[in-house]
């Protein structure tokens, strides 16, 4: 009976240090630090290289957006868009600042991510699998996987 209490016991040790380890890697610290919300794309024109993508992203923590990558592109720039004068001024940007709770809304006609060299054409319907790179007050960088579907959307913008 001793021997079979010691197992007992011993199980009951196993169950509880990987319970509390399964509670830690869940925990608030290791949360996702971007909340990525209505990802979307818009489809590309007929021999069209270049397609634009839309998000809005909200960090835990102040961080800066400074690198996308795209499965359906070569490259992937982040832009600003504004109108000055009545003439449409688009500026690529090294990075997105982004501070802890705010919104962060990319829209046709502001921040967006431009997707150059198109490996195939964007249709309604499709998937573009992004990989987000952001960088921390702190200089370490975390990389956070979002699917964004390409759907029509109002004439406005690019």
């Amino acid at each position: 009976m001793k021997k079979l209490s010691a197992f007992s016991l011993t199980g009951w040790a196993l169950l509880a240090l990987f319970s509390s380890w399964t509670a830690q890697a869940e925990s608030p610290a290791n949360s996702t630090l971007v909340t990525i919300q209505d990802a979307w794309a818009r489809p590309s024109n007929p021999g069209s290289t270049v397609g634009a993508a839309y998000m809005t992203l909200t960090s835990s923590k102040d961080a800066s957006l400074v690198e996308a990558t795209a499965d359906v592109s070569d490259s992937v720039e982040i832009h600003s868009m504004s109108m000055e004068n009545g003439v449409m001024k688009m500026r690529m940007l090294e990075s997105l600042d982004l501070s802890a709770g705010k919104p962060y809304k990319l829209t046709p006609g502001g921040f967006h991510l431009m997707l150059f060299d198109l490996k195939k054409p964007l249709r309604v319907g499709d998937s573009v699998n992004f990989v987000l790179t952001f960088k921390l007050a702190n200089k370490s960088l975390v990389k956070q996987n979002v699917k964004a579907s390409v759907k029509d959307a109002p004439a406005a913008g690019h």
